[in-house]
């Protein structure tokens, strides 16, 4: 099977002191520009298209949530980059204010486990943000690692895959749309009530409720399952980015992995026209019944008055790739894995919950409303879905059930700290993480595709191949002449 790059984008929940939501734009500001490490200032805008839409027209405008807009205090992101004070990290990846959330966004990665990782350690960087800012101030910073405030905002996890142009929108919202829809019963995080029309005690996803749209290019309002922004982040001749902005926030980094693995496989499928086919009578309905079903039947209703489940549709899929690819060992842990786990959601919860959020959250807050007799719409219970999402280590619900050995543990404080000083595959990421480390001085502009180094008093642009190895030998470039030599040497 075809390897596919992939990376993760989370914007953070942000709480300072007292301050409200006209200051957030602020705050996240402050707390990204405020970040202690080694970094690049700055990020070239060229190439970015957040209006391309995959099915071929431009939108002359992006929506708006309209209680998000009454706090941007009239800036016009597209005019004001410097609003987004971006960073970019010694390991490729970059890290700036979205909205008035902080957003890690993973260097590129072909493993579904260095993805997981990179992005457990994201939470390394805000976390040392939040903690130069609290200092500077005297104010208590919190940070969350979820997908709601509890208030009707939604804030994102987006999943990006590059994948050849030639696949076009049509195969890939067929073929990817079901495994949108069903993932979540493996890979939600989970969320304590409903912020839509139906009264909810708990359910899986924490997007579901957001979602509005079958297929759109919006990210803030009017939100979609599959997003059509045709924002490639390469040669958009070759390439399309697929993003993904239906999935949740993960606590537990098997689950990330997971999560990031059932789409490569659906999208391997797709790129050889063998995926299975499901069309659904309502994807939006279907994506939100699951979440809210509590008997864990999963049912979705399909055309011409038939119905599956959520897991039958996982299977399939499973079953089309033992039969039409050749498997990797990162593709082979994903159906035996989520085999084993959908047999263990009715026969064996107690093992289940150890690798699915939404199971780990619903068991120990089940265990409140058991021993306080209370019920699902007791108000204590978002303070603890919350606190389970807490980015800090000591004051986090879920790394207190990690130490407990009640779910699967976070990778070692040694690997965490490796993933931030670089990356272990020879990606372009590598590329740009050296360029951060060894030749900063030399960088006018940074972005996923390339990078324009000042050379003598003269701007050279640099191109970084998606596709391409880059060797380790690039570590033995002494000077950015060099480097360039060889950079531009990589096919």
């Amino acid at each position: 099977m075809r390897r596919i790059l992939c990376g993760i984008e989370t914007e953070y929940g942000l709480l300072i002191g007292d301050r409200g939501a006209e200051e957030q734009v602020d705050d996240a500001m402050a707390l990204v520009r405020g970040y202690p490490g080694e970094c690049h200032v700055g990020w070239d805008y060229r190439y970015e298209s957040p209006r391309a839409d995959l099915r071929g027209f431009k939108l002359t405008r992006l929506a708006f949530d309209p209680e998000d807009a009454k706090f941007d205090s009239g800036r016009t992101y597209g005019e004001a980059h410097e609003v987004r004070s971006d960073r970019v990290l010694p390991n490729g990846a970059r890290f700036y204010n979205d909205h008035g959330h902080p957003e890690y966004s993973t260097p590129e990665c072909w493993s579904i486990f260095e993805v997981a990782n990179h992005d457990c350690a994201g939470q390394k960087v805000v976390m040392r943000a939040a903690t130069a800012l609290a200092n500077k101030h005297g104010l208590a910073v919190k940070i969350f690692k979820n997908n709601t405030d509890f208030h009707g905002a939604s804030y994102g996890t987006h999943e990006g895959y590059l994948i050849p142009r030639e696949v076009g929108f049509e195969r890939l919202f067929q073929d990817l749309l079901p495994m949108m829809v069903a993932r979540q019963i493996l890979v939600g995080a989970g969320k304590v009530g409903s912020e839509g029309s139906r009264t909810v005690g708990f359910q899986l996803s924490q997007r579901a409720d957001f979602l509005t749209e079958k297929a759109n290019a919006e990210t803030l309002y009017r939100r979609p399952i599959f997003n059509t922004r045709d924002e490639p982040h390469a040669d958009p001749q070759e390439w399309i980015r697929l993003h993904v902005i239906c999935g949740d926030a993960n606590m537990i980094p098997e689950a990330t992995a997971r999560k990031v693995g059932l789409m490569k496989l659906a999208i391997a499928l797709c790129d050889i026209k063998q995926a299975p086919l499901w069309r659904f009578k309502d994807p939006v309905r279907a994506f939100q019944e699951i979440s809210h079903d509590h008997t864990h039947q999963f049912r979705v209703e399909l055309e011409q008055r038939s119905w599956t489940t959520a897991s039958e549709i996982l299977e399939s899929y499973f079953a089309a790739a033992e039969q039409c690819l050749e498997l990797d060992s990162d593709m082979r842990w994903v159906i035996d894995s989520s085999r084993s786990l959908l047999k263990s959601l009715h026969n064996d919860f107690d093992e289940f919950r150890r690798h699915v959020d939404w199971a780990a959250k619903k068991h120990i807050l089940g265990q409140f409303v058991d021993e306080q007799g209370t019920d699902w719409s007791d108000p204590h219970l978002r303070a603890f879905d919350l606190e389970y999402h807490n980015a800090d280590p000591d004051e986090s619900l879920h790394a207190a059930l990690a130490q407990m050995g009640e779910v699967e543990s976070d990778p070692s404080e040694a690997d965490q700290l490796a993933c931030l000083e670089g990356v272990n595959e020879p990606t372009r990421a590598f590329a740009r993480g050296l360029a951060i480390s060894r030749f900063n001085k030399h960088l006018l502009g940074v972005c996923w595709r390339t990078l324009t180094f000042n050379v003598d008093g003269n701007p050279i642009e640099v191109d970084l191949p998606p596709n391409a190895e880059y060797p380790p030998q690039l570590r033995d470039a002494t000077d950015v002449g060099t480097f360039i030599s060889m950079l531009r040497g990589i096919q």
